[in-house]
């Protein structure tokens, strides 16, 4: 009678115990594969009969039911043609983000080629071997000169390397030979724009509107992941003492869900730091073009290589830096989404996935004007 009990409570305890790890396993999308006892073989309950399975719970999409539309760029009196950002109309700040429109380079130009007609040159801002550096250079006055009307407005860049790390900056840093290697960047020295490099990655710019503190990131996936952004709005609170609630931000151009194919490693490791990782994440198709482009043709049937191909595991990059915002105490209202996928508007931005790594690099820029200095009278 006492072993009987005994057994019967060994055998509650070890059920209430699975039942703890399967509710483990759920919140990270994993659950264990149940296998079938048999009354011969009692000890089918070993750690072998537990095995993660990856939980497919993804919304499934189109491709081109993602695609947003690029908003129309402003046209500077240069040529440049460059994003602002709507409703930053703050008469102390600079704040925009350069296409690849309106410039002098012509290495990345996609119709150089013999037998077309001379074209107009193009805003590549990144320094690379295959563009002429002095050209690069110019470009980058031509961009200060959209943004802030004057070309001898001091731009600085950094060297990223998908990081978190955030640097101060000071007018100083406009005359280093060697650019701070980080990934962010923030001052309240007026006279300066902060530069961020990107050519599908996302950039995003923060303002504090009452300290008047500005700062500019760059977030790939390794960046984001870092919390490149939240770690930012730390140290603007920690060194300028900024107040969540007088920030306002703005997330630039960048590759978006629509294109941004990841692999099984990429979910793993936001699985493990966010909470929310799956809601970033789509399984996304891509439709035949011949299938778009008569529909009528396929109501009744599907042809041999005319359906749906995919999916692919795609990330929201723009979503987790906007959640990451809000995660840092900015009101969702303070929160401008710029828009515009790289990928899908080679026409508009450069595209380091979109063109196989043969892209130029736009800018993200951000500043505080100097105050007009009053001529006496």
């Amino acid at each position: 009678m006492g072993s009987s009990s005994n057994k019967k409570l060994t055998s509650a305890s070890a059920l209430k115990a699975l039942k703890a790890v399967d509710r483990r396993l759920s919140k990270t999308g994993l659950s264990h594969t149940k296998r079938h006892q048999s009354s011969s073989h009692p000890r089918n309950t070993s750690a072998r009969a537990v095995r993660p399975v990856r939980n497919p719970s993804f919304a499934r999409n189109a491709h081109e039911d993602l695609i947003t539309p690029a908003p129309p760029p402003r046209r500077a009196t240069n040529g440049v043609e460059w994003l602002p950002v709507p409703g930053w109309d703050f008469p102390w700040l600079w704040a925009g983000f350069s296409t690849r429109k309106g410039g002098l380079s012509r290495a990345y130009c996609a119709d150089d080629s013999p037998g077309l007609p001379a074209v107009a040159g193009e805003l590549n801002l990144g320094i690379t071997a295959t563009d002429d550096r002095e050209n690069v250079l110019r470009n980058r006055h031509l961009f200060a000169e959209a943004v802030t009307s004057d070309p001898a407005t001091p731009l600085i860049s950094l060297r990223q390397f998908h990081s978190n790390r955030i640097v101060r900056t000071s007018r100083t840093d406009a005359a280093r030979n060697q650019p701070h290697k980080a990934d962010g960047q923030i001052t309240a020295e007026p006279g300066l724009l902060l530069a961020i490099q990107t050519a599908d990655c996302i950039p995003i710019l923060v303002a504090d509107r009452k300290r008047r503190v500005v700062a500019a990131f760059h977030a790939g996936w390794r960046g984001t992941l870092k919390r490149i952004v939240e770690t930012g709005v730390g140290q603007m609170r920690l060194t300028f003492g900024s107040d969540s609630k007088d920030l306002i931000a703005a997330i630039g151009p960048g590759i978006g869900l629509c294109c941004y194919a990841v692999g099984e490693e990429v979910l793993s490791e936001f699985d493990s730091q966010f909470t929310y990782a799956r809601e970033l994440f789509r399984e996304v198709y891509d439709s035949d073009p011949v299938r778009r482009k008569y529909p009528m043709l396929f109501l009744t049937q599907r042809a041999p290589g005319h359906s749906p191909i995919g999916p692919s595991l795609h990330v929201d990059l723009i979503e987790a830096n906007r959640r990451q915002l809000l995660s840092a105490g900015l009101a969702a209202a303070s929160i401008q989404i710029v828009g515009g996928c790289t990928q899908c508007h080679p026409d508009l931005f450069f595209s380091h996935r979109g063109s196989h790594g043969y892209a130029g690099r736009m800018m993200a820029a951000i500043g505080i004007r100097e105050a007009r200095k009053h001529r006496p009278s």
